[in-house]
């Protein structure tokens, strides 16, 4: 009879909390109608962003067998002797991608390439005229004068510091899968040309860079190798030191004959037809239902404070 009776009280409360949802129905429908306006204006204000992805893969090393064998043999004497005999044991792609999210990198690179504003200011993308505008409180594009108010320590004009953080948190996206040993490289951009544009560069930079940093390592050896060379009578030793010299030769030989060093571009970038966002859908039914959950949060309040 007890559990009747709370059945009963339950579905008396119940209806009650729908007759107050109804009662209330205008404030609900208001919220409702305001949050999804805001929601529609503050979508609306967003730049459209685009994404640029290049697919690559970790350049052949099958040639490289003959540098292992000699590492193999002679790594030991290399070390005492102080030179580095190539990279068989370290993963070049692995080196790579961490270089790309090093601050010397980003900072080099965007300042080789005249990047900064396009990182720091860019504001919109017009499609009849190809043009990126950028944000006038931070920009001026005619004088080409940093015009934000900064905070101190902040410049008006952006640090490398605060351009790295930027472009690595915003612009920047790197994915790599090691079974498959392919790496994507994504740019997103408020101009898909820019991001392609950045995408294709950053793959060419860091394959310079880590093929440049092998020939001045394989030269420094050769240089190191040839003194120590002179300085021994022993047969071996100078036989062994031969050896040396080619290994560094052959490491020189084989960065010089392509350009794609560390990584292999399986699928370019391409400029994007369709933006990657903002999600304007997902943002307008989010303040809608926001509306709707918050309209029937203060009736509910109501209800009870009334109650009680």
């Amino acid at each position: 009879m007890q559990s009747v009776a709370n059945k009963l009280n339950d579905e008396i409360e119940l209806t009650q909390l729908i007759s107050a949802l109804w009662q209330g129905k205008i404030l609900i429908v208001g919220l409702v109608i305001l949050c999804s306006a805001c929601s529609v204006f503050y979508a609306l204000s967003l730049p459209n962003i685009y994404k640029s992805t290049v697919l690559l893969t970790a350049a052949d090393e099958s040639q490289n067998s003959g540098m292992s064998k000699l590492n193999s043999q002679f790594g030991g004497l290399a070390a005492m002797a102080g030179v580095k005999l190539g990279s068989s044991g370290v993963d070049k792609s692995a080196l790579a991608l961490e270089i790309i999210k090093s601050h010397a990198f980003i900072a080099e690179f965007i300042d080789k390439n005249n990047l900064k504003p396009l990182i720091m200011a860019a504001d919109n993308w017009d499609l009849g005229t190809n043009k990126v505008s950028y944000k006038p409180s931070v920009y001026n594009a005619e004088s080409k004068v940093w015009v934000r108010e900064a905070k101190i320590p902040r410049l008006p004009e952006p640090s490398s510091q605060e351009v790295h953080e930027k472009f690595i948190k915003e612009h920047l996206s790197i994915n790599s899968d090691k079974k498959s040993n392919l790496v994507s490289i994504s740019i997103f951009h408020v101009s898909p040309y820019v991001a392609k544009d950045i995408a294709d560069k950053l793959v060419v930079a860091i394959n310079a860079k880590i093929k440049k940093d092998d020939i001045d390592e394989a030269n420094k050896s050769i240089a190191y190798l040839t003194s120590a060379l002179g300085q021994t009578a022993v047969a071996d030793m100078q036989k062994i030191f031969y050896e040396l010299i080619e290994q560094q030769e052959q490491t020189k030989m084989l960065a010089n004959a392509r350009d794609q060093y560390v990584f292999k571009v399986i699928d370019p970038a391409v400029v994007a037809e369709l933006k990657d966002s903002p999600k304007r859908a997902i943002i307008c039914i989010f303040g809608s239902v926001l509306g709707f959950l918050l309209g029937c949060g203060f009736v509910l309040i109501r209800y009870f404070l009334k109650k009680s």
